[in-house]
């Protein structure tokens, strides 16, 4: 498995960090704020649809199916500074993740990052867990991408990378950012979350591979320790 692979890209929310929460209670405060209904099916809703969609996606769809006074920039600010205290204080990478970092950095593989998030916040989130300087690259919904299953964003992160698709391994959290790696011609390995646990046999079947934590890829023999 190591032979092939040259290059390793994650999805950050959900993938590398636990944050997916943060986005849930944001949609609530924000939809609560402007009168809007926030009942679990309400919010469960919600997140379905936006599920993938870029920062810029996500604004342009509020925008247009609910009367919020405010333009999809600024929108998309309010959302980075309700964010922004969370991710510093209460978002860590998942259990192993800064070892298999480490590991990859030892072994010479590349790393980048492909993610739906805006690239102030994970550029806010590297510095906070000091990963400055670790990854090559960063793609995100900042950079006019379409957002996941589309696989643009992870074939522009290969090409920055310059690494063949096909040597390329993906971290991914959901079963559109699965997609999004598979049909990038990529290897995908699904990351177990809580918040995408009722969708666990589908991320299974649409991976290559999956993990519950980053020690996993060494236990499973995915990756050797030598």
């Amino acid at each position: 498995m190591t032979e092939r692979i040259d290059a390793v890209i994650f999805d950050m929310d959900g993938s590398l960090v636990d944050s997916m929460w943060i986005w849930k209670q944001i949609d609530i405060d924000y939809l609560s704020f402007y009168g809007y209904d926030v009942s679990d099916e309400s919010i469960a809703a919600f997140q379905a649809k936006i599920e993938g969609m870029s920062f810029d996606e996500t604004a342009e769809w509020v925008s247009e199916h609910y009367e919020i006074p405010r333009t999809k920039q600024e929108m998309m600010d309010d959302w980075n500074r309700m964010a922004w205290e969370k991710y510093e204080k209460e978002v860590f990478l998942k259990p192993g993740a800064k070892e298999f970092l480490d590991y990859c950095r030892n072994k010479g593989i590349k790393l980048g990052i492909a993610s739906s998030n805006s690239r102030e916040l994970i550029e806010n989130v590297l510095s906070a867990r000091k990963l400055e300087g670790v990854f090559d690259i960063i793609k995100t919904g900042s950079d006019g991408l379409p957002g996941k299953p589309a696989p643009d964003v992870y074939l522009a992160a290969a090409e920055e990378l310059d690494v063949k698709p096909e040597h390329c391994l993906v971290f991914e959290d959901i079963p559109k950012g699965i997609r999004s790696g598979k049909g990038a011609g990529m290897i995908v390995c699904a990351v177990e979350d809580v918040y995408s646990m009722h969708q666990i046999e589908e991320k299974k079947r649409l991976a290559d591979f999956y993990i519950e934590d980053y020690y996993d890829l060494f236990k499973q023999g995915i990756f050797t320790c030598q």
